[in-house]
């Protein structure tokens, strides 16, 4: 019995020692004296802090050590976490496309900081910074576990240098813990850090990452022990004034603007873990112009959001319900209406207040609420557009939440339809999200009311999703009732029930030029409710793609289609056009194959053509991209998409073109000047953005931004601008 006890233990010692490993820490010893950001690392106090090193290979292996060194140490005192990062490289080739802040990080020399504050593996800060001194902040949400939540649109104050040295460079920041929301008296943070290194074609993670998950995934982190608790926060009162002079025409409609805004933001910290942002007056003109989409299909396309203002806990209000069926807020609404001839026009926002954070380490509030004003000439009501949203966390990275959404005109104007003087939609989410993030799901149900319409109105709603190194799946339902109704939401389709699910299996080949290919089946069936749950829809996609070592990549996609057209439906956008009919169904095939190549080159391109059935005729496609780097102060890229579509005779042929190309200029790391030409046959359009912009203070700016827009056809102008803003943030 002993010898079997001892065969027994020193078995499965090797798996108990493995799984009470605890995790890496560090730790942040308190200062009491200045440091200076310049990049060196000069001061007596560095030899002392303790680092976070030993990083993790992530690619092109997730099982090794990297091969060049990394080593993050970090200091603090009442107001500020300093850290100062060596990284050892092969030479001193860097690829720095960009002096632009919030640089994309892919494909360059960088590192990232990721900050769990609140230790609940759901939001976090992130601080990047280039072998040049670029930085880059975002904020994390939903766990990190796709690109939807990395917000790079968030902006705060900190600094930051870097020094190249041979074959390594050193890079040294200073972030004010007000640019953090914690608990007061917190000692540990939740911490990791990824890294590209180009020249090795290494990227790199202190917390190991499997290489099937999301390289900023709050599932995989260390901890960061502040060797004395943090104390309360002194966030300063930020006010963002701005000026914003306008001159305009409206060729169409004869129309010249010249007009002078003034208006601002304020930004006040409540506590430790809340955001007060108020606005009035404010300019949402666009100094960014939105990305030409073309759009084959029946259904509206959504945008991001670009607006500073809406940006800060952006999930709190923007993630319930499925993002691409039944959202039932989508910031993009406010300020935007139809006028009596169902354009789409900006609505002019008078004021709002928007409150969002921590309560406490589980619990998250936000509550949003915002006024338009009225535009008789254009039917256009005034209304109050309000959202309450609480979020509680559940075991170790789930959370509950709840919101309740009122859109209320005021005023009830004449031309406003009694049905339409409110909007209100109440709602319960559970989102899911295993401690290694390889079980993810979620479940809602909303409802909408409206005058005389309180019966039914329902849109509900679960998925299930598992991912592994080898195998991943998931399974998605929704239902949107015919009557459900949210006007500051994202619903495409109603009246639908509908099913999608995927199985995928991924290969990692030891040798060779291919890091990894995997095999995916995906399918989308959709059922109408009110034709007696008839199939009107399904998509069956068999996928094969590879990732190759060298950073290209390829994609072959063979899909199947079945669609039954319940109205008729004119997909080629000409006026004199023959829809297709009504009660008609449409079986068609198609076949894509996509090709990446290496970013890190000088030149680079992807190239994406198509063909294949489409309803009762055929499409031939070409996207492609072509991106030329004169780095670190030029950037050149043309965009490109072609559909020819062929159907048969009354119907009509049509060669559908989208050209958009695009310079960037970095003078400097504060001056930037960017063009971009959009020239779409479809939205019968020849856009001319061109915009100049001096960062002349910290994250305050001067622009001056010219657009211009042509009928394609004619190329008789449509509309001409040219507005100089300015923006300053004043803390006080």
């Amino acid at each position: 019995m002993s010898r079997f006890c001892f065969v027994l233990v020193t078995t499965l010692l090797p798996f108990i020692f493995f799984a009470q490993t605890p995790p890496k820490t560090f730790t942040v010893k308190y200062i009491d004296q200045p440091i200076k950001v310049d990049g060196i690392l000069d001061e007596s106090v560095w030899e002392t802090a303790d680092s976070a090193h030993n990083f993790n290979q992530n690619f092109p292996s997730d099982s090794i050590l990297a091969t060049q060194k990394t080593d993050i140490k970090m200091l603090f005192d009442d107001t500020t976490l300093y850290i100062g990062i060596r990284q050892e490289t092969q030479g001193n080739n860097y690829i720095t496309p960009s002096l632009r802040r919030d640089y994309r990080a892919g494909n360059s020399d960088n590192i990232s900081l990721l900050f769990d504050t609140f230790n609940d593996g759901t939001n976090a800060f992130l601080f990047g910074i280039n072998p040049l001194g670029v930085r880059r902040e975002a904020l994390i949400s939903g766990g990190g576990s796709d690109i939807s939540g990395f917000t790079t649109s968030w902006d705060v104050k900190w600094r930051g240098e870097s020094k190249i040295h041979d074959n390594y460079y050193i890079s040294e920041l200073a972030i004010p813990l007000t640019s953090f929301k914690f608990r007061e008296g917190e000692t540990k943070w939740r911490f990791n850090s990824y890294r590209f290194d180009m020249q090795a074609n290494e990227r790199s993670t202190w917390i190991r990452i499997p290489q099937n998950q999301f390289i900023v995934s709050l599932a995989f982190m260390g901890d960061m022990v502040f060797e004395k608790p943090l104390g309360k926060s002194r966030t300063p009162l930020a006010i963002i004034p701005y000026m914003n002079g306008i001159s305009g025409r409206d060729f169409e409609n004869d129309i010249s603007e010249n007009n002078f805004k003034v208006g601002g933001d304020a930004k006040v910290a409540i506590g430790n873990g809340m955001n007060l942002d108020i606005t009035l007056n404010p300019d949402f003109s666009q100094v960014e112009v939105d990305n030409f989409i073309t759009n084959l299909t029946r259904f509206e396309v959504s945008l991001p959001e670009r607006r500073q203002f809406f940006i800060d806990n952006s999930d709190l209000f923007g993630n319930f319900g499925g993002r691409r069926d039944a959202n039932p807020f989508f910031s993009r609404r406010i300020g935007i209406a139809k006028d009596t001839a169902d354009n789409t026009i900006e609505n002019r926002i008078i004021g709002g207040v928007r409150l969002s954070g921590k309560l406490n380490n589980n619990l998250r509030l936000g509550f949003l609420n915002i006024q338009t004003e009225e535009d008789a000439a254009n039917e256009i009501a005034s209304n109050n557009n309000m959202m309450l949203t609480l979020q509680q966390k559940v075991f170790s990275r789930s959370n509950i939440g709840m919101f309740f959404i009122n859109r209320q005109s005021f005023n009830s104007p004449d031309f406003l339809d009694e049905s339409e003087e409110y909007n209100r939609v109440v709602g319960v989410d559970y989102n899911l999200a295993s401690a290694d993030n390889v079980w993810r799901g979620k479940v809602y149900g909303h409802k909408s009311f409206q005058p005389g319409d309180s019966e039914g109105n329902f849109s509900g709603g679960a998925t299930l999703g598992f991912n592994t190194k080898n195998y991943g799946s998931f399974i998605d339902a929704v239902y949107i009732d015919e009557e459900f109704q949210s006007d500051l939401g994202f619903v495409p389709r109603k009246d639908i029930f509908k099913v999608a699910g995927s199985i995928n299996r991924n290969f990692w080949p030891k040798n060779g030029p291919v890091n990894s290919h995997g095999l995916e089946v995906f399918s989308i069936v959709t059922w109408r409710p009110n034709l007696d749950y008839q199939n009107t829809d399904y998509r069956i996609n068999v996928e094969w793609g590879a990732n190759f070592n060298n950073l290209s990549e390829i994609e072959a996609t063979y899909t199947n289609q079945f669609i039954f057209l319940t109205d008729e439906f004119e997909p080629t956008g000409k006026d004199d056009a023959v829809a297709l009919p009504a009660n008609t169904g449409y079986h068609f095939n198609s076949f894509e194959l996509e090709y990446r190549s290496d970013h890190r080159k000088v030149f680079s391109f992807g190239l994406e053509p198509s063909f294949g059935g489409f309803f009762n005729g055929t499409r031939y496609s070409m996207e492609a991209f072509f991106n030329l780097r004169l780095q670190p102060k030029v950037n050149m890229s043309l965009d490109l998409n072609y559909d020819r579509l062929e159907l048969p005779a009354p119907h009509s042929q049509a060669d559908i073109l989208l050209i958009a190309p695009r310079l960037d200029i970095t003078f400097s790391k504060s001056i930037f000047w960017s063009t971009l030409v959009q020239y779409s046959n479809q939205r019968d359009n020849l856009g001319f953005n061109s915009r100049l912009q001096w960062r002349f203070a910290p994250l305050s700016d001067l622009f001056l931004v010219y657009n211009d827009n042509y009928f394609v056809n004619t190329f008789m102008p449509r509309n001409r601008s040219i507005n100089l803003k300015l923006t300053y943030w004043l803390n006080i």
